[in-house]
């Protein structure tokens, strides 16, 4: 079943990279001033002259994972094709023949081996990523996931430690076959001692990864596979403060488990994390020059933990909260989102938290992924249907 699923991913290569968004380009930006986030920030490197250069997400991830094994090595990458092929996303293209066949593991097609072997690897002092090809493949890792890997370190009393980095692209917008446009974020959040992140951009890919891999828990790392070809520019200096969980680090890095307002706004709050935080700035565009309403948009980036310090604020000025993403709403996220802002902000709610969320059914043939995956008319709806209230 895993070797089937594989040889699909692989088939499925070609549109992986043709259905790359048209018109794909820098993601918002501007919303890391409203945060008072340093200018440094800008994406220039300390020696270089010029104006910096945006990358892709992809290649922020690369740069990422390049700088973590060079700075520990202990750091270990492994997982089907991460090496020779560099992934299926190119991701981690050139990492083995710049570290060597023994830190670049090119795996069984085995997903429960890959993260069994990690656990071992880990509890041996060694810090293992490990990449699962697409979203549907984590399946058959998953009893490794929740009942070793979320484990050992509570049942050993705090003795074990699982420095464990599990990377997943996840969620749809590829044009991809059956079993490679998943969200199954929830599950992994429901977990008692995992993390689970999701980076939206290339500047944050690139630190966030990082401190994933510098964490002494089991991360589970959540990249944004239609997001991947979109550019921005990354300030790549090193990390002053890898350790840190939720301290604002230098080098223009917010801690791992912190959210982050990436645009400002008073009339009401839209929530994502992943895929759906360009979605929600764009439809903050379109609801400024059609509706001149002013939308905060604001990126989760940690799931579990959840940071809703900067949500309850924003809520408590607009009073109105649409929470986004691709995993169907049935005892998600955004429930989970709505659950804690009504406990916490209630009296501040001029109406319902409303959600806009891919359905509660398995993941449409490619075709029908348009009418699936939440889009710009769609939160400005649930905008709407705020406001009527």
């Amino acid at each position: 079943m895993v070797t089937g699923g594989v040889a699909t991913g692989a088939a499925a290569r070609g549109g992986v990279v043709t259905g790359q968004p048209a018109g794909s380009g820098e993601v918002h930006t501007g919303g890391r001033a409203a945060t008072g986030a340093s200018p440094a920030s800008s994406g220039a490197v300390p020696g270089e002259s010029g104006p910096p250069t945006p990358i892709t997400l992809a290649k922020a991830l690369n740069l990422g994972l390049h700088a973590a094994m060079a700075a520990d090595p202990k750091v270990i990458v492994m997982g089907e094709d991460v090496g020779t092929l560099g992934g299926v996303f190119r991701v981690t293209d050139g990492l083995q023949r710049e570290f060597g066949e023994a830190r670049v593991i090119d795996t069984p097609l085995a997903e429960s081996a890959i993260i069994g072997t990690a656990i071992g690897l880990a509890m041996r002092g060694y810090r293992p990523v490990c990449e699962i090809q697409f979203d549907g493949f984590v399946y058959p890792a998953f009893d490794q996931i929740v009942s070793q890997l979320a484990k050992l370190h509570y049942r050993s009393a705090g003795r074990i430690r699982l420095p464990v980095t599990i990377r997943i692209p996840f969620g749809g917008g590829i044009g991809a076959v059956e079993h490679h446009s998943e969200s199954p974020e929830a599950y992994f959040c429901h977990t008692a001692g995992l993390k689970v992140v999701a980076c939206s951009n290339p500047h944050d890919a690139h630190h966030m990864i990082q401190q994933a891999i510098h964490s002494d828990d089991p991360v589970i790392f959540l990249e944004p596979k239609r997001r991947y070809w979109e550019k921005a520019v990354v300030d790549q200096r090193p990390l002053a403060d890898l350790a840190s969980d939720t301290a604002d680090t230098a080098g223009g890095a917010d801690g791992l488990h912190r959210s982050v307002v990436v645009r400002a706004g008073s009339d009401a709050t839209l929530v994502g994390y992943g895929p759906t935080v360009r979605t929600c700035l764009d439809a903050a565009d379109v609801s400024a020059t059609d509706d001149d309403r002013s939308l905060e948009v604001i990126d989760l980036r940690s799931l579990s933990p959840l940071d809703l310090g900067p949500v309850l604020d924003s809520v408590r000025r607009t009073g109105r909260l649409v929470v986004v993403h691709e995993a169907p709403s049935n005892v998600s996220v955004s429930a989970e989102v709505a659950a804690r802002v009504t406990e916490e902000a209630f009296y501040s709610l001029e109406a319902p938290v409303l959600r806009v969320t891919g359905f509660d059914t398995p993941y449409p043939p490619a075709r029908l992924e348009d009418h699936y995956l939440p889009d710009v008319d769609r939160i400005l709806d649930a905008v709407d249907r705020s406001f009527a209230f």
